[in-house]
């Protein structure tokens, strides 16, 4: 099992992802303040984990159905569901992650 817990930024929403290894899968389970990302939830509920890390071929499932369900592109939550993923199939070490923008 795996998790990350993400705070948004600006729009103030916070999610908490878990994911846990099921064989060759990694279903995805959700926390958040979102609307967007709990429609995001009902339909990313499992994936292929080696999918996940990688452009190529089809590309991450996570991307795609947070291009259909988020209308914030910057939003960090799809790179903190593809982290958990990562971790949960032994595939990368959790390791902090963070943006901090500003502006001069």
């Amino acid at each position: 099992m795996a998790s990350a817990e993400i705070e948004s930024g600006i729009c103030g929403f916070c999610t908490t992802v878990t994911t846990t290894t099921e064989g060759r899968k990694v279903r995805v389970e959700f926390e958040t303040d979102c609307g967007y990302v709990e429609q995001l939830a009902e339909a990313l509920t499992e994936v292929d984990p080696y999918k996940e890390i990688s452009y190529r071929g089809e590309g991450p499932v996570t991307l795609k159905l947070a291009a259909e369900h988020l209308v914030h592109p910057a939003c960090p939550v799809p790179s903190g569901i593809i982290k958990a993923i990562e971790v949960a199939a032994g595939l990368a070490l959790p390791q902090d992650a963070s943006i901090k923008p500003s502006k001069d």
